[in-house]
């Protein structure tokens, strides 16, 4: 199997309002720089489109290691959220639906394609990873809003 390493990272200005994610995916040593935008999102979102973006740009089963700094996303795996919210037929601890279900049950569809490791990163620190996607992210965002000034 591949190893790949993947980070991902998601932005949001006024929440909720127009977001963006950024991705970089690595393999033997070969960076791929991904980034898009969302009108009208909020920053969880962007986090997680962000990470299944980046899953599905792998075309066979890999060896990951994915870097986030979004706590929502790599607790959802780390602490075994998701495998409650699925057993609880997606509903939180409240009983109230989970939050972007959308979303979690095409990422959660993606991750059982590859063997994942989740590591959480600290955000707009020293990770140079980290920081690029945060870069994309931020300027999928930033294009929209400088397209959008003249209206």
């Amino acid at each position: 199997m591949k190893n790949v390493e993947i980070y991902t990272d998601g932005a949001c200005s006024y929440n909720p309002g127009p977001g963006g994610w950024g991705v970089v995916l690595i393999y033997k040593g070969i960076e791929k720089r991904l980034s898009g935008f969302e009108d009208n999102t909020t920053n969880n979102r962007m986090e997680l489109l962000a990470v299944i973006k980046a899953l599905e740009e792998l075309k066979e089963k890999c060896n990951v290691s994915l870097y986030s700094d979004s706590a929502y996303v790599v607790n959802a795996f780390l602490e075994n959220w998701i495998e409650d919210w699925i057993l609880k037929d997606w509903k939180t601890a409240n009983k109230k639906e989970v939050k972007n279900v959308d979303l979690w049950k095409k990422l959660y569809d993606l991750t059982k394609k590859h063997k994942i490791t989740w590591f959480k990163v600290k955000g707009h620190a020293d990770n140079k990873y980290n920081n690029i996607c945060d870069s994309l992210a931020r300027g999928e965002v930033e294009k929209f809003e400088n397209q959008n000034k003249g209206e």
